[in-house]
């Protein structure tokens, strides 16, 4: 896909880990996080897309990258809906180029970081229809789970790693224990970890999330 950045393994490739970054930021923002993981995960490849530069209505209507326009702060995110589903559909796109080109789905992971989170979310439980490997859901939230919600047989077995920072004061970690929560309702086998930092990712969460990604790997 266009503008997709791609960090290609030593080792000839059996997994992927598809990974959005946040509001503002670009496909290049989790590359050295990528290259950190990729010396212990030899045989993943880590694809980095980059969301479309749009104006942004809670800041002030600047345009910046961005999978959706958050329209308010409270007393909830308010959403473009139609653009979250389009961001929903690249990601599946991405899932479906790796499955294609001869990746198992259940060894390609979903991960993002903030708003890029909230879109993997998205599109691991309620918009895929297949298995993927599992999920990581860096100082996230997400929007469009509910109490209502009832996720298909088949993703009440999808890992997912929530991780958040305890002085997070852009996504609250309230925000994200709500995801997590919401999870762990469904029979999801979700884990939660918190570390002290603000909206950001610290090299301790780092190591944790390769440990996680090479037990499911092998």
């Amino acid at each position: 896909m266009r503008d997709t950045l791609i960090l290609q393994p030593t080792l000839a490739v059996d997994a992927c880990v598809i990974w959005l970054h946040g509001l503002g930021a670009d496909r290049y923002d989790f590359l050295p996080v990528a290259e950190a993981l990729q010396q212990r995960l030899l045989s993943t490849r880590f694809v980095l897309p980059q969301a479309p530069t749009r104006a942004v209505t809670i800041n002030g209507g600047y345009a910046m990258p961005s999978w959706y326009d958050i329209l308010a702060m409270s007393p909830a995110r308010a959403i473009d809906s139609e653009q979250l589903e389009a961001s929903a559909q690249q990601v599946i796109q991405l899932i479906e180029a790796e499955r294609d080109g001869g990746i198992d789905p259940a060894r390609i992971f979903l991960a993002g970081f903030s708003q890029g989170g909230a879109v993997v979310l998205h599109t691991a439980f309620l918009r895929w229809q297949g298995p993927l490997g599992g999920v990581l859901a860096l100082s996230t939230y997400a929007p469009t789970f509910g109490a209502e919600l009832s996720f298909a047989d088949n993703k009440k077995q999808l890992p997912v790693y929530c991780l958040h920072g305890t002085f997070d004061d852009v996504v609250q970690p309230a925000m994200g224990r709500a995801a997590y929560d919401c999870l762990i309702a469904q029979g999801v086998p979700a884990s939660w970890r918190e570390y002290p930092m603000a909206h950001e990712v610290l090299p301790e969460e780092v190591r944790d999330i390769g440990t996680w990604l090479a037990a499911r790997l092998g």
